[in-house]
């Protein structure tokens, strides 16, 4: 059984820069397609970014240009590089993990497995 363990958030200024980790276990990373999602209080939960096992990337039109998806596999590891953070990327991030492609990929419950989320907090 596959589980997700994430980590590296905090509390930041506006500007700032973090490094998300999801530690993966009960299975290699190198054939699961990784998603990150976020949930701000009072919302819904959101599509951040997408690797598939051939390192193909997508992200929300909210975050590209300013967000990185990549993994290593070796580490059994994704990582989700974030610059030029803002306070409206103030949420919990969440790390998602699925078998096969997803068959919407902006859809958390197309994923098998969830992480538990780290907070991620941006001061303006």
């Amino acid at each position: 059984q596959v589980q997700l363990v994430e980590s590296g958030g905090g509390l930041v200024q506006a500007g700032d820069s973090l490094r998300l980790s999801c530690a993966v276990s009960g299975r290699t990373l190198s054939g699961l397609y990784m998603g990150w999602f976020r949930q701000a209080p009072g919302k819904e939960r959101e599509f951040v970014a997408y690797i598939t096992w051939s390192d193909n990337t997508y992200y929300d039109d909210s975050v590209k240009a300013r967000f990185t998806i990549s993994r290593d596999n070796a580490k059994n590891t994704v990582y989700l590089q974030m610059n030029s953070l803002k306070p409206e990327d103030t949420a919990v991030y969440y790390c998602a993990a699925s078998r096969f492609a997803p068959s919407f990929i902006r859809n958390p419950s197309a994923y098998d497995t969830r992480g538990q989320g780290t907070q991620v907090t941006v001061s303006s």
